[in-house]
């Protein structure tokens, strides 16, 4: 069975792309701890990152901090977080967070239930920035 990032990959579920490539997407936290909170997922169902081949860990790592030099730019966090945890969907995913404090960079910070049109636009924002950093990969 697809995981449900596979299914939002494909369209079947709805996500906030900011990112498509032939190997890797991103799109927006439907649980965001953080305004800008980006999961960074390869499009290979593959459940643990040790597992990744050596390439496709690179690429999603360089698509990660492309992600994050966007929300530095727009958020201007004192930090940009990640997370490698793949304890809530088994498919490898990056979670790239925009933080003002470590505290912040947790799962007991997340919002459970985000209002929909501030994920539009923080997608919307982190798009346009990462246009302005001459991305091509930037789905409209």
């Amino acid at each position: 069975m697809p995981s449900i990032f596979s299914r939002i990959i494909a369209g079947e579920l709805p996500g906030e792309f900011v990112w498509k490539d032939d190997r890797v997407v991103a799109f927006m936290s439907i649980a965001p701890m953080m305004p800008g909170h980006t999961l960074v997922v390869p499009r290979a169902e593959v459940d643990h990152w040790i597992d990744l081949e050596p390439e496709l860990a690179a690429h999603l790592f360089a698509v990660a901090q492309q992600i994050g030099r966007a929300q530095d730019l727009e958020w201007k966090p004192r930090r940009i977080g990640m997370l490698i945890v793949g304890e809530e969907v088994p498919h490898t995913h990056l979670h790239v967070v925009p933080i003002n404090s470590p505290d912040e960079l947790t799962f007991a910070h997340a919002d459970p239930s985000p209002d929909f049109d501030a994920l539009d636009d923080a997608a919307t924002r982190l798009r346009a920035r990462l246009r302005e950093l001459g991305r091509t990969e930037v789905p409209d």
